[in-house]
């Protein structure tokens, strides 16, 4: 078996690996009853704000990615976006192999669209990069709240100030054309945020939460990064990880820490599922049937 060959396989390992493990550690710290009660004794009003919050933040997400789209020159409608985005969603959830759903709306756009496909793949990329650029900006925000960190104002704004220079001067040299829609793309990756970051609001007053909130939300912040990680299930075990040992940093509750993730993770995972409607109605995409990983995959090593 040759290199080529070896490394999808090893990359899958990994990621089931990672996802196990982390799972294994979460569920020493908190039982599936223990995340039963809490759903049980909280306020289902705040509930469906939080769930609220989160379908209206990948409704933006979803407007996002479209502007960035129509930079490289690929003009869709925002419904027919929407679906596409959908289908990314539980992808990232399900599926186990490297393409992920990021993948899947590449090889969609590219197969009914005369655009390059490295086009299409920059446009998803710095639509990534927005994302945690806005997440940044607003960790940088709650930090300044945090006086118990021990840090400077004047060095986070510094902080701020000169990674969004740097960010915009990174856009000037390599990718101007991105320039033209910095500002609209860049308020709407600020929106999703700050539309989760007010899910994890609701989320904690639902669990009938009366301390500070900004060491929560703070390190809520610091496990969205977890998507950058190669994992399956959506990540399910590493954000808790990364929760539990802040809030143990942070001299804060681990085990509500954990509930609110876990808590997240089910409400994000209730909208991913609305991307099964396309595995039965694939014509709602245009097509008569949801390609493999494999074709996908193919597909998108013979645009390179």
């Amino acid at each position: 078996m040759t290199k080529t060959k070896y490394w999808p396989f090893l990359k899958n390992f990994f990621k089931v690996a990672v996802t196990l493990a982390a799972i294994y550690w979460v569920s020493t710290r908190v039982s599936l009853s223990d995340l039963r009660e809490a759903l049980h004794n909280c306020n289902p009003w705040y509930l469906a704000l939080a769930l609220l919050c989160y379908i209206i933040s990948q409704i933006i997400a979803s407007s996002r990615l479209n502007s960035f789209l129509k930079v490289v020159g690929l003009h869709v409608s925002e419904r027919y976006n929407f679906r596409l985005y959908q289908l990314g969603l539980l992808y990232n959830f399900f599926l186990p192999g490297g393409i992920g759903g990021d993948g899947y709306k590449i090889y969609f756009l590219r197969k009914n669209h005369p655009v390059k496909g490295r086009r299409i793949l920059s446009a998803v990329f710095f639509d990534r990069l927005s994302g945690l650029w806005a997440l940044a900006i607003i960790t940088g925000c709650l930090i300044m709240f945090m006086p118990r960190l021990a840090i400077p104002n004047v060095v986070t704004i510094a902080v701020l100030i000169v990674g969004t220079a740097t960010y915009l001067y990174f856009l000037y040299l390599f990718f101007r054309e991105f320039l033209s829609k910095f500002i609209i793309t860049h308020l709407k990756a600020l929106a999703v945020q700050g539309f989760q970051t007010l899910s994890a609001i609701s989320i904690l007053y639902a669990m009938h939460f009366d301390g500070k909130f900004s060491p929560y939300l703070l390190i809520f912040l610091l496990s969205s990064l977890v998507a950058i990680v190669p994992s399956i299930l959506g990540g399910i075990g590493l954000r808790e990880t990364i929760m539990s040992f802040g809030a143990k940093y942070l001299g804060l509750d681990p085990h509500l820490a954990v509930l609110i993730s876990l808590v997240f993770y089910m409400i994000s995972l209730v909208v991913a599922s609305s991307g099964i409607y396309y595995i039965f109605r694939p014509q709602r995409l245009g097509i008569d049937k949801i390609p493999s990983p494999n074709e996908v995959e193919q597909e998108l090593e013979n645009s390179k």
